[in-house]
């Protein structure tokens, strides 16, 4: 058997209490140390019972990066079918936690700038009805999942949905900026009102990282 990276929980690129009085350091913490441990935990107890999974993530280095979980993503279709499904969900789980924590910022600017706010403003008619479009898209959400700002290879915009671990990725959509809407996400600090969360999510969401994101689409096409 080849040997293969493994998949590892990098600290947040800030503090636990960094978020607040937005996201409680509580919250950060067991979102961060614990929820996304175990996806992490069990996407590498799959990757060591599959070779398929093994090739994908082979880079010749201890642990495995961004690149190779987008890989995975993106060819769920070889994966055998014993495996797809909590392979989906895992490897899903890892992706989007990973991508709302970079969607974070502890020195937030409020709203995006350049090519992204350009568009924002074209195609939705500026910031604030971006707000309550996505807002709108985030309370929708039935059950557990998240919101999306997405755009297309033409930079068009769209605000999307996903339930549970679901990704953008498979649709080739490329991902911007997400929120996550499962309860463990807001509850100790909102209970199950998520209405109130997610002002508080707009309060310290990273649009730096978001543009960037826009800006480099080829991060998300799972090539080597």
């Amino acid at each position: 058997m080849q040997e293969f990276c493994k998949f590892v929980n990098e600290p947040l690129p800030y503090s636990y209490k960094a978020m607040e009085p937005y996201i409680d350091i509580q919250t950060m913490y067991l979102h961060h140390d614990k929820h996304l441990q175990a996806y992490i935990d069990k996407l590498n107890a799959l990757i060591a019972e599959c070779t398929a999974l093994q090739s994908m993530t082979f880079t010749g280095e201890g642990t495995c990066g961004f690149k190779a979980l987008v890989r995975i993503l993106k060819n769920l279709d070889t994966v055998p079918d014993f495996a797809r499904t909590d392979v989906k969900n895992n490897a899903g789980g890892v992706f989007n936690h990973w991508f709302y924590f970079n969607g974070l910022s502890e020195e937030p600017k409020g709203r995006p700038e350049g090519t992204l706010a350009e568009n924002i403003q074209w195609q939705f008619g500026g910031f604030s009805a971006f707000q309550k479009a996505f807002t709108k898209k985030a309370m929708a959400v039935f059950g557990s999942g998240y919101a999306w700002l997405v755009s297309d290879l033409d930079g068009s915009l769209d605000i999307i949905q996903t339930a549970n671990q679901d990704t953008p990725i498979p649709e080739n959509r490329i991902p911007v900026i997400c929120v996550d809407v499962w309860e463990h996400a807001y509850y100790l600090k909102h209970k199950n009102l998520r209405a109130d969360y997610l002002p508080d999510w707009f309060a310290a969401a990273n649009w730096d990282w978001a543009q960037w994101c826009y800006a480099n689409p080829q991060m998300f096409s799972g090539d080597a």
